[in-house]
């Protein structure tokens, strides 16, 4: 695991922000799996006043130049073996700089070098040479608040299924700050992220739950752990490998697998019957499971996260709006609080909304008699508008309705209870009852 100072990051904010200004960017596109670089150009394009683009990681060629085509992107940051240059270069004229971030096992070779019959018409250079070329004294301090101007807007592309990018979306620095507002918030005081957590998305950064979410433990001082392979691996030990992660921000698919694995360990007659035992302890008592003498034998039966089991404490994960990917009951989040020893926040997400519409709050350990699962409250950064539909009417006793707008604002719904379930065909519905 490489471990980077606070310092050498902020000095290549300083250094890439500049180099793409002076270039004449105006518009960078971030095609990147999670790595420091990722979160390093979009704070150079917040300090820069540059406009941030993040598009999926790992994806077609034809569905890459489709994106940079929406985008009206001139600037990639990217990484070699990923980024079609030579298909890019033909179809989309309007690239005008390219920034290649290589590993160190490929430093030697010349990525300046254009393709023939490109020309002069893109600036191709490194990450490397950008930040190498110039003295240690350069870029140690970010530019000064003072006089600068409210960040741009960062453009993001919806990815509800695999493969098919349905929406492009612009959020403004305020909408971003609600969002992480809202999550730093939406955690109790002493369990809110800090200095002595361990964050690993495990999710991609291009999906804006994840991103907020990793924006909220950086502002919360806490260290953030990367992994570029993280969003790809269905398991989260693979995902957690080398680090021991306190928080994680987890795919739906992801807990799935783990629950699946964990529940194989436990068929025995014995493991049943600890487990029935620690499910009672949470859902009526509202006790997270304990080592004991009686559980130590479930114990070592707990899927391995990361490198120190049992200190994960926290795990997020988001289903969105539309996906075709298998809901969580919960009786499943029910099972992965005892089989992981940490507690689950389960949100649901939209794609104009930065961060989630509403997710579970953190000690809610029920289990519902329907196999589906709800997802809480809205959180203090969503605004949720209902209309009347032929099954939901709003009444003198209750709120009921479709959901017909979501946005990013800065409403706090307290006096209402809102419960949001998805069923098994995909569509969500939404109740809302007021409080006395």
């Amino acid at each position: 695991m490489l471990t980077v100072p606070v310092e050498a990051i902020t000095r290549q904010i300083n250094l890439i922000g500049q180099h793409i200004l002076d270039q004449g960017g105006n518009r960078v596109a971030i095609y990147l799996p999670n790595s420091v670089e990722f979160v390093a150009t979009l704070f150079a394009c917040s300090f820069y006043n540059l406009t941030a683009i993040l598009i999926p990681f790992d994806q077609s060629d034809d569905a890459v130049i489709s994106m940079l085509r929406r985008s009206a992107a001139d600037t990639v940051v990217t990484a070699p073996g990923s980024f079609p240059f030579d298909r890019v270069v033909k179809s989309y004229p309007a690239l005008r700089q390219l920034v290649w971030v290589v590993d160190e096992g490929s430093n030697h070779m010349d990525w300046n070098e254009v393709p023939q019959g490109v020309g002069g018409s893109v600036n191709v250079s490194t990450w490397q040479d950008i930040v190498n070329e110039q003295s240690q004294a350069s870029g140690i301090e970010l530019p000064p608040l003072e006089g600068q101007k409210e960040p741009r807007d960062v453009t993001i592309f919806w990815e509800a299924k695999s493969g098919a990018m349905e929406e492009m979306v612009r959020f403004t620095a305020a909408n971003l700050v609600s969002g992480v507002a809202a999550q730093v918030f939406a955690i109790p005081t002493a369990q809110r992220m800090g200095p002595s957590d361990l964050f690993l998305p495990a999710d991609s950064l291009t999906n804006t739950y994840t991103l907020v979410l990793t924006l909220a433990a950086l502002y919360s001082n806490a260290s953030v752990a990367f992994n570029s392979v993280a969003n790809k691996a269905t398991d989260l030990a693979v995902a957690a490998r080398g680090v021991a992660p306190t928080i994680i921000v987890a795919t739906p698919a992801q807990l799935l697998n783990t629950h699946r694995e964990a529940s194989n360990s436990v068929s025995s007659f014995l493991a049943a019957n600890i487990h029935r035992m620690q499910t009672r302890g949470l859902t009526e008592s509202g006790v997270m499971p304990a080592a004991s003498l009686l559980t130590k034998y479930n114990d070592s039966l707990r899927p391995a996260i990361g490198t120190t089991p049992g200190k994960l404490r926290l795990i997020f994960t988001a289903d969105r709006a539309g996906a075709d990917t298998e809901p969580l009951s919960s009786a499943v989040l029910s099972d992965l609080r005892i089989y992981t020893g940490a507690r689950l926040v389960y949100a649901l997400t939209t794609p104009k909304v930065a961060g989630a519409v509403a997710q579970t709050g953190f000690y809610d350990y029920r289990v519902f008699e329907d196999k589906r699962s709800h997802f809480g409250p809205p959180l203090t950064s969503a605004e949720v508008l209902l209309r009347d539909t032929d099954d939901h009417k709003t009444t003198d006793e209750e709120i009921r309705g479709e959901v017909c707008c979501c946005r990013v604002s800065l409403i706090v719904c307290r006096s209402l209870l809102i419960s949001i379930t998805r069923s098994s065909s995909g569509a969500h519905a939404l109740q809302v009852t007021r409080q006395p």
